[in-house]
């Protein structure tokens, strides 16, 4: 029997894996992204009504200051459009209508508002319920004076300061003492609250923040040696951080530690000296994870396998310029990783084996697939692509799958 016949076919995959998440997105052909997924609130809006907030913003949902307003979007459940920026290439019609052309802005109620501060005030004016901002007068001053700090403090400054210029003796050891002195004014204004946020309940404040601070926890181990989570002269930092991770907004918006490694590698040029940060193992084995993982990949199969054959260099494989072979070989490897990702169980692997060499399959099929999943270990973007926690399941996928290749 042919090993192709041993694994489920895409459509078998979709269905199974749109019974174990909600997860869905929009497709959109030839554009990039080529899908995004669906505001939850969009439900609320009565039929052919048009959204009350266009988001302006980038095309790879990287930009940490998008991803505060997609944050708030989320929390207050706001009906919401999107309108993607190529940032190496931004159309005249938005740099005439955007005074600084950067991302985000925002058209509220058909008011437009730019830089990421503003926008969060102006979504709270229009939309005040629910508040991300405190009742109580005094504690309300005391938010928004740290929704100012937080653009003018300088703790993001200092912190990828110390994080790209490359190591000096000295130099690294001042710059190092002067981000933890930021960090120790974080862990002060964590203190004057009951609770784990920086007020006495969730609010805009902590969406100010947690698109940086997730990028250096991800980070700074990684490209300094250094780490903020589980850092003991920080325990009020690490509570955030635990209380942030129990929001299921924020598991729509936020990167994983590959998608930011990789980042700031590509985006910066600057090298890691320490391991890879190791995957979730949690999120890895969650079905719902797992599951979009799968639905992901099989609705968006196509694009995938045309992105492989033209970027991940198996074009080199092609005999005398035919593809067939290796588009066939792409499809299959592809198809055994969402059935993995759906089943768990060595039944989906070439042979049904576990790993180690098996002569049936053949060399060029089997270089195909493992340049494949090698290519997209690091080509997964999240959220572009999908969410963190299914794109550390995807990645952790790729690692077992991959390993029955040969």
């Amino acid at each position: 029997m042919s090993i192709q016949n041993t694994v489920s076919s895409w459509e078998e995959v979709l269905e199974t894996a749109r019974k174990n998440t909600s997860a869905r997105r929009v497709k959109r052909p030839g554009q990039s992204p080529s899908t995004v997924p669906i505001p939850s609130s969009l439900q609320k809006l009565p039929p052919n009504t048009e959204p009350p907030v266009l988001l302006y913003r980038d095309t790879n949902s990287w930009c940490p200051f998008c991803e505060r307003v997609w944050f708030a979007l989320e929390e207050k459940e706001i009906p919401f459009a999107t309108e993607f920026i190529d940032l190496s290439n931004k159309p005249k019609w938005y740099t005439d209508l955007v005074p600084t052309t950067l991302v985000p802005a925002a058209k509220i109620e058909g008011n437009l508002v730019y830089e990421s501060k503003d926008i969060l005030l102006a979504l709270e004016e229009k939309f005040p319920y629910p508040s991300l901002l405190p009742e109580n007068p005094q504690e309300n001053a005391v938010a928004r004076q740290l929704v100012e700090e937080a653009e003018t403090n300088g703790l993001r400054e200092i912190a990828y300061k110390f994080l790209r210029e490359p190591p000096v003796d000295t130099d690294e050891l001042a710059l190092q003492a002067a981000f933890e002195a930021k960090l120790d004014e974080l862990e002060q204004a964590l203190a004057k609250y009951p609770g784990p946020y920086f007020v006495s309940t969730f609010s805009l404040v902590d969406i100010m923040y947690s698109p940086h601070l997730d990028r250096l926890a991800a980070n700074l181990p990684v490209y300094r040696g250094y780490h903020l989570k589980g850092n003991p002269r920080f325990p009020r930092i690490n509570a955030w951080f635990d209380a942030l991770n129990q929001r299921p907004a924020y598991h729509k918006v936020k990167s994983d530690n590959i998608t930011n490694n990789l980042l700031l590698r590509r985006r910066w040029g600057v090298e890691p000296i320490g391991n890879p940060l190791a995957l979730d193992v949690a999120d890895s084995e969650k079905i719902q994870y797992r599951a979009e993982a799968a639905e992901r990949l099989s609705d968006n199969r196509e694009v995938a396998i045309a992105d492989v054959i033209k970027n991940s260099g198996v074009q080199a494989i092609a005999a005398d310029g035919d593809f067939t072979t290796v588009k066939n070989a792409v499809d299959f490897y592809l198809r055994q990783l969402a059935d993995y990702l759906i089943n768990g169980n060595s039944t989906t692997l070439p042979g049904g084996r576990t790993g180690g060499k098996n002569s049936s399959v053949d060399p060029v099929f089997a270089a195909v697939g493992a340049i494949t999943f090698a290519y997209l270990r690091n080509r997964i973007c999240a959220p572009r692509d999908m969410s963190a926690g299914a794109a550390t399941a995807f990645r952790a996928a790729i690692d077992r799958v991959l390993t029955s290749v040969y």
